[in-house]
């Protein structure tokens, strides 16, 4: 994938969620709110997750573990499977931290060949960072999302303020695809 296309991707995936926090906050709060225990999405995040992983395993050239790579990839889409059925408490913060590793993978190895050709790439190699650092800290300890998401969501000020900020930076980040990273 190029660097603009995937700046371009996560810069409108980023804005919508912001658009919707701006023009209708109280909604916005319910389902953000609801989001941590919410079983349904957690199961859809948590498969999606493993199915992503499970193809970059596959698509991974490891040649020491070819021979065990279809019990790897079995094993590992038992293991996202099971989690969906034994670890439903907060499933869709786990599977949305597992989201976040294989982003920020994405995003590191579309950006990494392009670093000596614009200092702009870093600005997704940093977001790549500090979705990993979240992502294993939300696997660790997924009651923290819910306890920012009642805090970020605790008035309509502070939606407003947190959806302007974000929305901000996405419009910043799809303006890099148009712009730094068009040859990109």
């Amino acid at each position: 994938m190029k660097l603009s296309l995937l700046s371009i991707l996560l810069g409108v995936g980023v804005s919508v969620p912001q658009i919707y926090g701006l023009t209708k906050p109280a909604q916005f709060a319910a389902a953000a709110r609801k989001f941590p225990r919410n079983l349904p999405a957690g199961v859809v995040l948590m498969l999606l997750a493993t199915a992503w992983f499970v193809w970059n395993v596959n698509i991974e050239p490891i040649a020491d573990f070819s021979a065990f790579k279809p019990y790897m990839m079995a094993g590992f889409t038992a293991v996202g499977i099971l989690a969906c059925i034994f670890v439903q408490d907060f499933l869709a913060v786990r599977g949305l931290a597992v989201l976040m590793l294989l982003l920020a993978k994405l995003m590191v190895d579309t950006g990494r060949p392009h670093l000596g050709q614009s200092s702009w790439v870093l600005v997704i190699q940093v977001w790549a960072y500090v979705l990993v650092i979240a992502g294993i800290w939300f696997t660790v300890t997924p009651w923290k999302l819910r306890d920012i998401l009642n805090w970020a969501t605790a008035t309509e000020d502070r939606i407003r303020i947190g959806s302007a900020i974000r929305l901000a930076f996405a419009v910043f980040v799809v303006i890099l695809g148009l712009t730094a990273f068009r040859a990109m």
